[in-house]
């Protein structure tokens, strides 16, 4: 189910009436939730909630028994076998057929013969997110973070609607405390939710399709038919629909979860105005860049033991957070520049020291270049795609629309922060009167610009 359809909007009023009624009775309110969500899941297919029932019930069980045992080896074993399940049931359906694909041409190379079978497996909605957060449960009980929680609370935890299917990525010690008391509807934060669902749904909806629709995918999809001129608008707005489409559907999640009570945390923090690669990574998909960094890098040893190791867990970091968006080249590539851009940094930090400006237009630039594998269907157009980038000739698809958007949300990153936050915390204080008439005139200026294909699903539903 997306978010900005007519049938979530049906969906979601329903859901809202139902939660502000229930609140106060928190044994009835958790049940109504849960199945409100799997209600929501099952639109992408009701076979997926039986996944979703499996991993609950399985980590549940995992943490159980790591809370009720004192002894630290069979804890360990447990969490590392947990663990084991959790990213295999992701490998099984995420990668399984990329595998088998891959050795297969690999065996024919060399006259073997020996084929993997392929199944054609359905990619579940959000698996991605699910397992992570699953894992997230297993392990804060095992670092004794948080205590074994009811299985009512986890199965509310890894199916909550809001962050279900493309996160943010809300760790267990966040959640978890939020379900020990009822939450009262009278201190729900109705603005802030409003003023956040309006700029996703206007990021999502008015900007990132209109540029998919207008430059991005034709661009992408033939790039051979285009040159410079189109070709270099087209990278530097899919760098603008990446961002406009992903913290769209975040900023949306949160303000839903905002108007059920809950607090999600910050995904997103102006990343194109970043100066060093790690500070984009702080910035840019924050709940899964701290997720690699506490559960992968920190593991690995960080940057413990010396430089040539810290360079291992920063590519090995780096690579896996590519993969970790869909089986395919062009996204191990991309975690492979980005690795290695991390690993340059890290080796000049303290000896180079780049003007601010100079800083920002190189990091800001390699960031859009590495887009491009990112979105390619494959590394063979994605090298079409650069190869365009110095074919000289005319400018066909630079419309102003196109352009003022691609500027606009670049150049609004690069502002102080203060102006804009000052802006949005008047607009949450408004009667509600108000935030109702606003949401209403904006879903009329949005509903504009869809097309007569409808809202095309967010980009990362497909991780």
């Amino acid at each position: 189910m997306v978010f900005p359809t007519v049938q979530f909007a049906i969906f979601f009023p329903i859901v809202l009436a139902l939660s502000w009624a229930l609140m106060r009775r928190h044994k009835v309110w958790k049940p109504a939730m849960i199945a409100a969500s799997y209600v929501f899941y099952s639109a992408a297919s009701p076979a997926f909630c039986l996944l979703l029932a499996g991993i609950t019930l399985g980590n549940q069980a995992a943490a159980k028994l790591i809370g009720h045992s004192e002894d630290a080896r069979a804890r360990k074993r447990i969490v590392v076998v947990a663990v084991a399940l959790n990213l295999a049931t992701l490998g099984v359906f995420k990668y399984y057929g990329f595998f088998a694909t891959e050795v297969n041409a690999v065996l024919d190379s060399v006259g073997l013969g020996l084929p993997l079978p392929l199944a054609a497996i359905a990619l579940p909605v959000g698996i991605s997110f699910i397992t992570f957060q699953a894992i997230s449960y297993t392990v804060d009980v095992y670092r004794r973070e948080i205590e074994p929680s009811t299985t009512v609370d986890v199965a509310l935890y890894l199916s909550f609607f809001p962050g279900l299917v493309a996160g943010p990525i809300v760790r267990a010690r966040e959640f978890m405390p939020q379900l020990e008391k009822p939450r009262d509807p009278r201190k729900v934060a109705v603005g802030a939710g409003v003023a956040l669902i309006i700029i996703g749904l206007v990021k999502k909806v008015a900007i990132a399709d209109t540029l998919a629709r207008e430059i991005v995918d034709p661009v992408f999809g033939v790039p051979q038919a285009y040159s410079a001129p189109d070709v270099w608008l087209a990278a530097y707005a899919y760098a603008v629909q990446i961002f406009c489409d992903f913290s769209g559907y975040t900023d949306i999640a949160i303000g839903v979860a905002l108007l059920l009570g809950f607090v999600f945390p910050q995904n997103f923090d102006r990343p194109y105005r970043a100066a060093s690669f790690g500070e984009f990574w702080r910035r840019w998909h924050m709940t899964l860049s701290r997720f690699l960094r506490d559960f992968l890098y920190i593991p690995l040893g960080g940057n413990r033991g010396g430089r040539w190791r810290t360079v291992r867990n920063l590519m090995i970091t780096m690579l896996l957070g590519g993969l970790w968006h869909g089986a395919a080249w062009g996204f191990v590539l991309w975690g492979a520049i980005h690795g290695i851009a991390l690993v340059v940094e890290h080796q000049f930090r303290g000896r180079v020291k780049l003007p601010r400006w100079f800083a920002w237009l190189l990091v800001f630039h390699i960031v859009v270049l590495a887009w491009i594998p990112f979105r390619a269907p494959d590394l063979e157009l994605a090298g079409a795609f650069v190869a365009q980038l110095v074919q000289p000739g005319p400018a066909t698809l630079w419309t102003v629309p196109v352009v003022l958007a691609t500027f606009i949300v670049i150049a609004s990153q690069l502002m102080p922060a203060k102006p804009l936050d000052a802006l949005r915390v008047r607009f949450e204080r408004l009667h509600p009167a108000a935030l109702g008439a606003s949401m209403a005139c904006v879903i009329m200026l949005v509903a504009a610009t869809v097309s007569s294909q409808g809202v095309p699903p967010f980009i990362y539903f497909q991780f």
